[in-house]
């Protein structure tokens, strides 16, 4: 049980913090900024990789358990349990900032700025490189390690800053999805939900060719 009761807190650090930063730049404009929002994702990656990391991998993304158990480093049986504690804890933390920042129309949902194939094309990518990184630096399915937290934290905010304005860069269906639910903003869900998984699934083949 440590395992799951620490991927749900860490997804709910994860999705409080981070789209905590978007709801507040939305709510009181230019106090954040779009960098501010990619610093934080980041920062809040690299955190809860350091506190959960050894516990249950610190994987907060269902996209990342699926590629880990498709490179044989994760067990299949423990997907859903890991799935369903990552979206417990990022449905909580959504809820949470819903009771604190009523006003907020998005709740830091993530929404193309121009066409669905763009940002599906866009998350795919994103989402396979950064999955390729992790598993340079993970330990089997576990996250963990002196740099590991730093590089995954930097490939996440690099991503966010370059792609944010474009597709929200998720990179996870989870961080996604709890927030569109929470706010009803479900039109372009399917995009956050299919193409991060494709990208880290992709990402775990070439790997397993490589090794």
């Amino acid at each position: 049980m440590k395992k799951y009761i620490a991927e749900a807190a860490g997804t709910f650090g994860l999705v409080f913090c981070g789209t905590g930063a978007v709801i507040t730049d939305e709510l009181f404009p230019g106090t954040v900024t779009h960098v501010g929002v990619a610093i934080t994702f980041g920062l809040v990656v690299m955190a809860m990789i350091y506190a959960f990391g050894e516990s249950s991998g610190a994987h907060l993304n269902p996209a990342v358990t699926i590629a880990f158990s498709i490179n044989r480093g994760f067990p299949v049986r423990q997907i859903t349990a890991y799935i369903l504690s990552q979206g417990a804890g990022a449905l909580l933390a959504s809820l949470l900032l819903k009771f604190l920042f009523p006003a907020s129309v998005l709740l830091g949902a993530t929404l193309p700025s121009g066409s669905a194939a763009q940002s599906f094309i866009m998350e795919v990518v994103l989402s396979f490189l950064l999955m390729i990184v992790i598993f340079q630096v993970a330990n089997g399915s576990k996250e963990q390690g002196l740099f590991a937290g730093i590089a995954i934290g930097s490939v996440v905010l690099l991503e966010a800053m370059f792609a944010g304005p474009v597709s929200g860069a998720s990179m996870n269906p989870i961080r996604s999805l709890a927030p569109a639910l929470v706010s009803g903003q479900l039109q372009h869900i399917w995009i956050y939900l299919t193409a991060p998984v494709m990208g880290m699934t992709g990402a775990s083949f070439l790997h397993n060719a490589i090794k």
